[in-house]
């Protein structure tokens, strides 16, 4: 069965903006890694000129500052002081100074960071927490997304929408301004850094960017695959994704229940030492259980007693079929049916070109392959082929709805886009498949 049979791809597409801009330190010297001699000679030089400024002109300054940006902001002056707190070093050395100054300095170590100027991509949907307005034999979601900007960083941010009762898909509105989260730190050893992350419960969803905070995370929180996982009537929303420091990888874990409050940490274990990890919506035979790939090629099904540690797993799936041949992943957490674990794949081609798949896993014993595609489900259409990285189509995480997956999928590195899939049809194309 081809493609088009059962795939509706919607006229709907999410592309970067880079006018939404969050401000982040500028750091002369910020960070103890960084400090150097020359490095807080440069600070203290530029605390030093804000000081020699007359009391007037430090007025005026802090008054044309947020002329220029306190629209594009929430709370920028509270920026400012939170900035200069983090200066402490750099003010060691001088006379203490009015509110305005240590405001003015404020402004002096930070710039703004256009944070989805490159792409967003790479999208994962969940039923949003909050069901209320939702249509009638419809639902609210919340889409992840993965949003880079300058000098490659990712980091991740969110949207909100709605699912029709015939599948259709409409995305809010987004907010022009984007705010960054309250953030705590707590040492776990040589594991890493656990995080916790508070944002303002009045702000829109689309506001909300969790940036790379940790050493192990600097260059890139990378491909969210989010997930609600229900175990004794507790809901709670995890996601595992790539963490980059700019030298390595790893996985990491969040968690929430709100999309206000969120905690990452880091993975442990051999089967957690690559990309691609994702976390099943339940336990299977009282454990937790993972899709993997820990060799660059094949996915693994890993089985953890905790949530956080993740060693061993079994080969369940190779590359077969000539549009997988160079490596296969997942693409997001299994979805639960009545035949079975459905299994979302990338598959990479010839002139490494990405193209989605399916597979069929039993629902008591997953590493049983039931059936799998020959076919790509998805893969990029000429409209689809040009971007950041050209002939990828990509997804982190599909949702089931009714008879329907209703898929987001990211276009050659650059935007999503959204496609539906009758669960009806998947199947029958599936339905006799060698595995």
């Amino acid at each position: 069965m081809s493609q088009i049979q059962f795939l509706n791809r919607q006229a709907l597409y999410l592309r970067p903006d880079p006018a939404r801009v969050i401000v982040r330190p500028f750091k002369p010297a910020t960070e103890p890694r960084d400090l150097n001699p020359t490095d807080k000679t440069r600070a203290n030089h530029i605390v030093d000129r804000v000081l020699a400024m007359s009391a007037e002109d430090a007025t005026a300054q802090l008054a044309e500052v947020l002329e220029n940006f306190q629209g594009r902001h929430r709370n920028l002056l509270a920026q400012f002081e939170a900035r200069a707190d983090e200066m402490e070093d750099a003010f060691a050395s001088h006379d203490s100074f009015t509110a305005i100054k240590r405001q003015l300095i404020g402004a002096y170590f930070l710039n703004e960071y256009s944070f989805e100027s490159a792409a967003l991509f790479n999208p994962s949907i969940i039923a949003h927490p909050d069901q209320s307005g939702a249509p009638e034999g419809g639902l609210r979601f919340i889409l992840s997304l993965r949003a880079v900007g300058e000098g490659h960083v990712s980091s991740l941010t969110f949207r909100a929408g709605f699912i029709a009762a015939n599948g259709e898909v409409t995305v809010d509105p987004t907010s022009r301004i984007a705010t960054s989260p309250s953030v705590g730190i707590r040492s776990l050893g040589p594991a890493g850094n656990e995080v916790s992350l508070t944002f303002a419960s009045s702000e829109d969803i689309s506001e909300r960017v969790i940036f790379p905070i940790t050493h192990a995370h600097w260059h890139g929180i990378e491909d969210a695959r989010f997930v609600e996982f229900n175990e004794g009537g507790k809901r709670i929303f995890y996601a595992t994704y790539t963490a980059y420091s700019g030298d390595a990888i790893r996985s990491e874990f969040l968690e929430t229940t709100d999309f206000v409050n969120f905690r990452l940490m880091p993975l442990s274990g051999n089967a957690a030492q690559n990309k691609g990890m994702a976390l099943f919506p339940r336990k299977i035979n009282g454990k937790f259980a993972m899709i993997a790939r820990q060799d660059n090629e094949n996915l693994y099904l890993v089985y953890s007693d905790d949530l956080y540690s993740w060693n061993g797993g079994s080969a369940i799936l190779k590359p077969q079929f000539p549009w997988e041949l160079v490596q296969i992943g997942n693409c997001g957490s299994p979805i639960e049916l009545d035949e079975g674990w459905l299994l979302l794949t990338h598959g990479v081609g010839p002139v490494r070109k990405y193209s989605i798949g399916a597979v069929l896993l039993d629902k008591n014993d997953p590493s049983k392959v039931v059936a799998r595609s020959r076919e790509p489900l998805v893969r990029p259409e000429p409209s689809e082929r040009e971007g950041y990285v050209p002939n990828v189509v990509y997804t982190c995480g599909a949702l089931r709805h009714g008879e329907r997956i209703i898929l987001p999928y990211a276009v050659s590195d650059t935007s999503s886009h959204f496609a539906t899939i009758r669960i009806s049809a998947l199947m029958h194309a599936m339905t006799g498949r060698e595995a």
